[in-house]
């Protein structure tokens, strides 16, 4: 449809948003690339570690790649304004989520099906590499959980920060903290100085109240930038000098130095959220202030903020598929004799291994990607159920649940078990003419 010619031009598009997250992709992928150390035994991949099981010392480095507060963050930025224009139509609020959710149905749904017949020939075969995988092929999919818990709560954030500005952000990170206290339960200020150590002991109980609040810091945080609450080089400086005094406060008090891993006994950052992972909020957001001004002209130039463009129309197929890229990345590493399995950390030729491994998922990504690409432009574009509440509770409900059991059993079953629930999620969302014409939706 053409626009009418006295319509006013669209505001053009800000890129810097799009920017952020495209470099916050790229940091997952590689971070999560660089993690996985393939071993091999006679030149055949047996297993994998995780890079912090075997260098304490890379803690320190997920302070920076630990980016999913900085997805979240420009994510709420970006929708504020909708979710405002929103706010007193409770429909036009379940369509948005519901229509949300069924952007995220979708891919995951050709991701889980592939798994489900990778998984299904490995048993069928005897394939081994499957196995050495099997966890890592969907440990990833927690951020899509995450994501639409905290997006589903958008309006609240929006109508807490219309009223309380930035003391809607300081009644967040107070919460946060009696969730950290009440978990330690310090009765002595000696004990204070150790709540890390005493909250990272003491399991997830209350603690698991921080899986929401700690997430939903950010959004508020991107909603309060949108409204221009805070901003400029000096509060982004602020910012970074905060996160760094937080962050060595919090491993001064014994919280983990690691901001990702995780195991439901509470003993990390993660799961549940503490304290300490507020400091990495800090710092990026220091650093998105920081570097706005200069991204912003570097944007400015066609050719870079094409890049960007492209980066960010692939940032789901990415995200979902770089993980899988590694099964023909170490199929490859096996036949070519790649040492992709250098040792560790310190012994001569790990980051030559590094360099090789992150060759080959690069490499094996790109047709994994143009598969993808050309299979979802073919499909039928659908469109978001119309606002009724039992789908769109049913839809979001069996995607929580379908997601959830491919992250809890790997590929070997979750992912089957999983791609039920995402499949009836993606069915439940969309709108179906016969449906609509029985029910009169």
């Amino acid at each position: 449809m053409s626009r009418p010619q006295d319509a006013p031009e669209p505001p053009p598009r800000d890129r810097y948003p799009d920017a952020l997250r495209a470099g916050a992709l790229l940091v997952v992928v590689f971070g999560h690339w660089i993690a996985t150390l393939p071993r091999l035994e006679d030149g055949r991949m047996v297993a994998t570690e995780h890079l912090l099981t075997v260098w304490d010392a890379a803690g320190v480095l997920t302070w920076f790649v630990q980016v999913v507060p900085l997805f979240v963050f420009v994510s709420a930025a970006v929708s504020a304004d909708g979710a405002a224009r929103r706010l007193d139509d409770g429909t036009r609020q379940l369509h948005w989520w519901a229509g949300r959710a069924l952007g995220l149905a979708r891919p995951t749904v050709t991701y889980l099906a592939v798994l489900s017949v990778l998984a299904v020939v490995a048993i069928v075969t005897g394939g081994r590499l499957l196995g050495p995988l099997d966890q890592s092929l969907t440990v990833h999919l927690w951020f899509l959980l995450m994501l639409l818990a905290v997006q589903a709560l958008l309006p609240l954030s929006v109508r807490a920060d219309a009223r309380f500005g930035l003391g809607a952000v300081m009644g967040l990170v107070l919460l946060a903290a009696a969730a950290d206290l009440l978990r330690a339960q310090p009765v002595t200020p000696g004990q204070l100085l150790a709540l890390g150590q005493r909250v990272t002991d003491a399991g997830g109980g209350i603690g698991w109240a921080n899986l929401l609040l700690v997430w939903l810091l950010p959004q508020q945080l991107g909603i309060a930038w949108r409204r221009g609450r805070f901003g400029g080089s000096r509060a982004g400086a602020l910012l970074l000098l905060l996160g760094a005094v937080w962050l060595l406060a919090a491993v001064g008090a014994g919280y983990p130095v690691a901001m990702v891993g995780g195991n439901l006994d509470g003993g990390t950052n993660l799961l549940p959220p503490t304290l300490a992972l507020i400091g990495v909020m800090w710092l990026q957001i220091g650093g998105v202030l920081l570097m706005e001004g200069p991204a912003r002209r570097l944007l400015e130039q066609r050719r870079i903020g094409g890049v960007v463009a492209i980066l960010s129309a692939l940032s789901m197929p990415l995200y979902l598929w770089h993980k899988l890229a590694e099964l023909p990345a170490a199929w490859v590493g096996e036949r070519l004799g790649a040492p992709i399995d250098a040792g560790l950390p310190g012994e001569a030729g790990f980051w030559w291994g590094r360099l090789w491994w992150l060759a080959l998922c690069s490499v094996m990504v790109a047709p994994v990607l143009a598969g993808v690409v050309a299979f979802e432009s073919r499909r039928k574009r659908d469109v978001p159920v119309t606002p009724h509440t039992r789908a769109s509770l049913f839809g979001g409900g069996a995607l929580l649940a379908g997601v959830t059991a491919a992250l809890v059993l790997g590929a070997r079953p979750g992912a089957l078990i999983g791609l039920v629930g995402v499949a009836a999620a993606s069915w439940s969302l969309r709108e179906h003419p016969r449906l609509r014409a029985t029910t009169g939706r």
